[in-house]
């Protein structure tokens, strides 16, 4: 490009534009061709990644189904007060009945029921129920066509539910989530007994942190082992490293449950050594102890790999030249090569701690009643008990509790100083 210039006009370029407009269009240009460049990798997190994000946030709020199927009678119950003692008027009995003739000749009657059955067990079998009946109701006398129907209508709390949960987006989810419930006096947490997310949340964390610090005391050592090993033996034994890699994960998690059930390779060969009585064999599997073992062996790459590329590039001399000035084993350990290597250790126990508290296969086949994480319970809600709004409002909270203890990591430790190599 030529640059001309007009002794009273701007600057002007080779092809007659000004310079400043002619290098903006440049620049434009690249910004164009760099974006497309990028432009896969954009649509492939959007459609993978922030997509599903959103679809789930959304899910864990929507309530539509109530007011589009039962579109008349939300309406109606917005007039009766749910604390009156008294059941809703005709009106609404009357706007009940006509809905309910839509939705049996749509067949989504029972969508609402299974909706509604959520907050209420039993909801769900008393809209199949008049469903069926619906096509015979007149227009007279609608309260008593129902309660001849089912005498469930005549219960106060089947209406104060559908008068909670009326609306198009509900708070329902959440509360289920943290054991708390909607009345009609109120939002209450559920009885202790019947409490069960906020211990699972609970437990997902401590077994997380758990199996994160063993995979520290473990791998720490076999890094440094690893790093500090002549290169030819060192790479024949990272590959016991990476075996596990190559190997399935279910069939990892069936050798362990070979070996740790009570009639299984390690207690059958502690009984024959005389170690442990046959009576008294160790449970290790299907509680506890059966996923921190089966998790940390699945997870210990995850925090090895890290180490040892962060160990590998710290100078030996370091150490020497601190034992040459006077230092003990363990002074020049703690204070020269240790601190060198906290990015590594950053790196691997995000690595693990994030892969560890979303992990479902192995707490799941190993995990027994004790040891199961709340990734099980959204697993279940998904696919089982199909309340997908229940499990996507615990996706979102487990979500977001990642989220600050990673912002809290930040704070901390500072994800600057966090390196893979």
């Amino acid at each position: 490009m030529t640059d001309t210039a007009t002794p009273d006009g701007p600057m002007l370029a080779a092809d007659g534009t000004p310079l400043k407009a002619s290098l903006a269009r440049a620049l434009r240009r690249e910004k164009l061709r760099a974006l497309m460049l990028i432009a896969p990798l954009l649509v492939f997190v959007a459609v993978t990644f922030i997509a599903p994000i959103g679809n789930m946030l959304v899910r864990s709020v929507d309530n539509s189904i109530v007011p589009e199927t039962l579109p008349e009678t939300v309406v109606a119950i917005q007039k009766w007060d749910p604390l009156s003692g008294e059941l809703p008027d005709e009106s609404v009995f009357a706007a009940m009945i006509a809905d309910l003739k839509v939705a049996s000749k749509a067949k989504t009657h029972t969508r609402v029921g299974s909706r509604l059955n959520y907050e209420q067990p039993g909801i769900a079998s008393l809209f199949r129920k008049t469903g069926r009946r619906v096509k015979k109701f007149d227009d007279s006398n609608a309260k008593d066509q129902l309660l001849k129907a089912d005498k469930k209508w005549g219960n106060i709390e089947v209406w104060q539910t559908i008068h909670r949960f009326s609306g198009e987006y509900t708070s329902g989810y959440f509360l289920a989530a943290a054991d708390a419930e909607k009345t009609a006096e109120g939002v209450q947490f559920l009885d202790e007994d019947d409490q069960i997310y906020l211990y699972l949340f609970g437990r997902t964390l401590f077994l997380s942190i758990t199996i994160t610090v063993t995979c520290l005391l473990l791998g720490y050592p076999i890094a440094w082992i690893l790093a500090n090993l002549p290169l030819r033996t060192s790479n024949l034994l990272m590959i016991l490293v990476l075996l596990p890699f190559w190997t399935s994960l279910l069939v990892r998690t069936s050798a362990w449950i070979v070996l740790l059930q009570q009639q299984g390779v390690i207690n059958n060969t502690l009984v024959w050594l005389g170690v442990l009585d046959d009576q008294n064999r160790l449970e290790m599997m299907f509680n506890q102890t059966g996923t921190i073992i089966a998790m940390t062996h699945i997870l210990l790459p995850f925090m090895i790999l890290p180490l040892y590329s962060v160990m590998k590039s710290i100078p030996p001399h370091y150490v020497r030249a601190a034992k040459s000035l006077g230092a003990t084993d363990w002074v020049a350990f703690w204070r020269v090569y240790f601190p060198q290597t906290v990015p590594g250790i950053g790196a691997g126990a995000i690595l693990v701690f994030i892969l560890a508290i979303g992990y479902y296969i192995t707490p799941e086949l190993v995990g027994g009643t004790s040891g199961i994480f709340i990734s099980n319970r959204i697993a279940y809600h998904i696919s089982s008990s199909l309340n997908w709004g229940l499990g996507a409002a615990l996706g979102l909270i487990l979500l977001v509790a990642v989220l600050i203890l990673y912002a809290a990591y930040d704070k901390i430790v500072g994800i600057d100083n966090v390196k893979l190599g």
